[in-house]
């Protein structure tokens, strides 16, 4: 699914977000200490080797709903944009901690002026969110956020299986009532 939100193309793709090399940018569910984890932080970190954990560790640690920059590495993009997702029922509130985590990827992007970002389905593994719910914090605060962005010209939400991409599709298609 593509669609356009001003000056701004969002899709929602099932995918690999290791595997973007159209992307300036992808973002990392990391944990606090933003090391190889399960899960996309675990992929990530494969993918782009150990230099990454290297660069990583005197960033570390963060808290909910922040966001670091690093190099990619081995990986196809510029950048990792790592982001700490809240777990849900313990880290509140969950809904504004998981919208800060795209606010401020995307602010990183901004300050970097990368005209592309791809994001994965931020604390929805072993930080337990409802991917339906994630979906909608996800969508809104990316599309409340494409007036204020200059440089981001796409947002690209990468999800492993269908089951959560129609999810996001259909969180798209119900905030922009499609």
């Amino acid at each position: 699914m593509r669609v356009t939100v001003g000056d701004v193309v969002l899709e929602c793709v099932k995918g690999d977000i290791t595997r973007q090399p159209d992307i300036d940018a992808i973002v990392n569910a990391a944990n606090a200490w933003l090391t190889r984890g399960a899960g996309v932080a675990g992929a990530i970190h494969t993918a782009a080797g150990p230099e990454l954990e290297e660069e990583c560790r005197p960033l570390a640690p963060i808290k909910p709903g922040q966001a670091v920059i690093t190099g990619a590495h081995r990986l196809p993009n510029r950048h990792v944009i790592h982001c700490l997702g809240p777990r849900y029922g313990i880290d509140t509130p969950s809904d504004r901690l998981l919208a800060d985590c795209y606010q401020n990827a995307l602010s990183l992007a901004e300050a970097n002026e990368l005209k592309s970002v791809a994001f994965p389905a931020i604390s929805t593994g072993v930080f337990g969110y409802p991917k339906g719910e994630a979906a909608e914090v996800a969508i809104d605060t990316v599309v409340r956020a494409a007036a204020s962005l200059r440089h981001v010209r796409l947002v690209r939400f990468v999800l492993w299986d269908e089951a959560t991409l129609d999810l996001y599709r259909e969180a798209l298609e119900h905030i922009l009532r499609l």
